[in-house]
C-alpha cells in the first residue's frame, strides 16, 4: 500500500493519520495489508504519477511481501493505472477503487446496491481503455449498406450508458418514494435527526444505544451503508425519528456522493444533525473538517442565506479518553462560543452522557415553542386531536354556544414554528 504525499497539495490529515486510514480501508474488505508507507512526490508524472526509481521501490517492497495486489492511496488516471500495472505486473487500484469495492461488499439493500452499482459503472466508464486489444476490434454494420460498424469498447461503453439510465431511473423512483415517505412524516409529523460523521465515528453503536435496535455496528470502516430510522422518545418530545446514515471520508469519490444522493436526501430532512465525532481520535479535527465540508455540499450549512438544520456535535467515544483530557473537554462544552454548536460528550458503548445528549435534542425542538389560541369545531376532531398528540395543551374549552354557531372549542396550545407550520396544512 502507498500513500503518495505530492507536494504543494494540502491535504486536512496529517500523513500517518492518512496512512492509517488507508490500512483501516484495505482491512475493512478484508484485504492482508503486507506493507504500507508514504512515498513524497515532488513532481507528479503524467503517465506513472510517480517517478522510475518509486516504482522500482514499490517493486521490491511488493516483491518482498509477496504482495499480489498494490493499493494506491489516492486518485489514478485510467492511463496511469495501466502503465502502473504494466511496469509492477502486478494488480493496481487506486482509493476511489477500494472504496467502491468496500461498498460492493456492503450494501445490502437493493437500494444499495444500486446506487453502488452506478457508482461502479461510472468509474469504469472511463477506464475502457484499460481493457485488452479485443476491445478495438470492430463489429459489422447493420442495415444493407453495411459499413464499418462499432468497435467493442464503443458496444462496451454504450451498454454502460444504458445500463446506467435504467439504474438512475430506478434510483429516481427511490427519491420519489423517499420524498413520499418524509411528506408523510412531516403531515404526523415527528421530528426527524440525522445522525452524521465520520466513517467509524461510532454512529451505529449510538443509534442502537439510544434507540435498542441491532443495527450492524463494528469496529471498521463503512460498517454501515443502508439507512436506518427508528423511532425514540426525547424529554418534551412524545416521538421523535433517528436516522443513521452512512459515514463520511475524505476524498469521497464524487462516483459516490453522486450515487448515494437519494440516501444522504434524509440528512437533508432533518430537523436536528447530530455531528458524531471520534473524540479520542488524532484526526478529529480534520475529520470536522472533512463532514463539514461534505454538510455543505448538500446545502446544510447555511451558507446561502437559508438557515440550516441546528447541529449538535456529539463528543463519541469519551471511555477511551484518559480522566485529565476526559476533564479538559467536558469544560469546553460548557464554555462554547456564542456561535459554537451545542456539545454533548458521551460513550455510545457505556451509556455515558447519552441522558443529556437526548435532553439537549429535546430542549433543541421545543426550544422555540410559543403559545397559540385555535378556535376549533366540534366537527374538527382529527385537528383537535392533532394538537393533544403533538403540542402542549395548556387549556381546552368549550366556547359558549347560541342558535347562530355550531360547538367551538377554544384552545391554548404550545406550539413551535415548525408544529405551527405542519397544523396550518393540516
Amino acid at each position: 500500500m502507498v500513500c503518495p504525499e505530492i507536494r504543494g497539495k494540502a491535504s486536512a490529515s496529517a500523513g500517518e493519520a492518512r496512512l492509517e486510514e488507508a490500512r483501516g480501508l484495505a482491512l475493512a474488505i478484508g484485504i492482508i495489508v503486507a506493507d504500507a508507507f508514504l512515498l513524497p512526490i515532488r513532481e507528479v508524472r503524467p503517465g506513472t504519477l510517480f517517478g522510475e526509481g518509486q516504482i522500482a521501490n514499490i517493486a521490491i517492497a511488493a516483491t518482498q511481501g509477496e504482495a499480489e495486489l498494490i493499493i494506491v492511496d489516492g486518485a489514478l488516471s485510467a492511463v496511469q493505472q495501466r502503465n502502473l500495472e504494466d511496469k509492477l505486473k502486478r494488480k493496481v487500484i487506486d482509493r476511489t477503487g477500494l472504496i467502491l469495492e468496500i461498498f460492493g461488499e456492503r450494501a445490502a439493500t437493493a437500494e444499495g446496491r444500486l446506487q453502488v452499482e452506478l457508482a461502479h459503472l461510472d468509474y469504469q466508464a472511463g477506464r475502457l481503455v484499460r481493457s485488452w486489444t479485443h476491445l478495438e476490434r470492430q463489429r459489422g454494420g447493420f442495415g444493407f449498406l453495411g459499413g464499418p460498424g462499432e468497435t467493442q469498447i464503443e458496444a462496451d461503453r454504450r451498454l454502460i450508458r444504458d445500463r446506467m439510465a435504467r439504474i438512475r431511473r430506478a434510483l429516481e423512483q427511490v427519491r420519489r418514494t423517499r420524498g413520499l415517505h418524509r411528506e408523510r412524516r412531516g403531515k404526523a409529523p415527528w421530528p426527524v435527526l440525522a445522525l452524521v460523521g465520520y466513517t467509524n465515528a461510532g454512529k451505529s453503536t449510538l443509534f442502537n444505544r439510544l434507540t435498542g435496535a441491532d443495527v450492524m455496528a463494528q469496529d471498521m470502516l463503512f460498517a454501515t451503508l443502508d439507512p436506518t430510522m427508528r423511532a425514540i422518545r426525547l424529554p418534551g418530545v412524545d416521538k421523535a425519528v433517528l436516522s443513521d446514515t452512512v459515514g463520511f471520508i475524505s476524498d469521497l469519490p464524487m462516483q459516490l456522493v453522486a450515487a448515494f444522493r437519494a440516501t444522504l436526501e434524509e440528512v437533508t430532512a432533518a430537523d436536528v444533525i447530530l455531528h458524531v465525532r471520534d473524540i479520542a481520535g488524532p484526526d478529529s479535527a480534520a475529520q470536522k473538517t472533512q463532514v463539514l465540508g461534505v454538510l455543505a455540499d448538500l446545502g446544510l450549512t447555511g451558507e446561502e442565506g437559508e438557515p440550516g438544520p441546528p447541529i449538535i456535535e456529539v463528543w463519541n467515544k469519551s471511555d477511551l479518553l484518559d480522566p485529565e483530557r476526559a476533564a479538559d473537554l467536558a469544560r469546553q462544552t460548557q464554555s462554547g462560543g456564542e456561535d459554537a454548536p451545542p456539545v454533548a460528550m458521551v460513550s455510545a458503548l457505556t451509556g455515558e452522557g447519552c441522558g443529556d445528549l437526548l435532553a439537549l435534542a429535546g430542549r433543541m425542538l421545543t426550544g422555540d415553542a410559543r403559545e397559540h389560541h385555535f378556535t376549533l369545531g366540534a366537527g374538527e376532531g382529527q385537528r383537535i386531536a392533532w394538537l393533544h398528540a403533538h403540542g402542549e395543551v395548556l387549556s381546552d374549552l368549550p366556547v359558549a354556544e347560541d342558535a347562530d354557531h355550531p360547538p367551538q372549542r377554544q384552545l391554548a396550545v404550545r406550539l413551535t414554528a415548525r408544529e405551527l407550520g405542519r397544523f396550518v396544512r393540516l
